[in-house]
């Protein structure tokens, strides 16, 4: 397997292999205008691929834990990452990503992740 379908079938499998993804019913979501709410953006956007399904069990130990950030502080990261504002060796994974993620996307995202404990 090259490594560009290696992007693409690991957050295929760790969706597949992570029952129980989602937050509990009563824990606070937020939505997007376009109706995405936080969790589904996480699963969507394959977060959870390399940050954990909680969001604070990264695959590697150099990728962060998102979970409980700064709602304003996770949604100034993305964007810098989306922008090429911050572009170190840590962003390369995400550079990719994020391209396919809107400004409003980012926020619900952001939102979400400062909801978790």
């Amino acid at each position: 397997m090259n490594r560009k379908s290696l992007l693409f079938a690991i957050p295929t499998l760790a969706l597949a292999l992570s029952p129980g993804l989602l937050p509990a019913a009563d824990a606070p979501a937020t939505q997007a205008a376009g109706g995405a709410d936080g969790p589904s953006l996480y699963l969507k956007k394959t977060c959870v691929a390399c940050h954990g399904k909680d969001a604070k069990t990264p695959i590697l130990p150099a990728y962060p834990k998102i979970a409980g950030q700064s709602a304003d502080y996770a949604f100034n990261q993305m964007n810098d990452i989306k922008s090429g504002a911050r572009n170190n060796g840590q962003t390369a994974a995400m550079k990719g990503v994020m391209h396919l993620v809107s400004d409003e996307e980012i926020r619900t995202l952001a939102n979400w992740l400062a909801t978790l404990q």
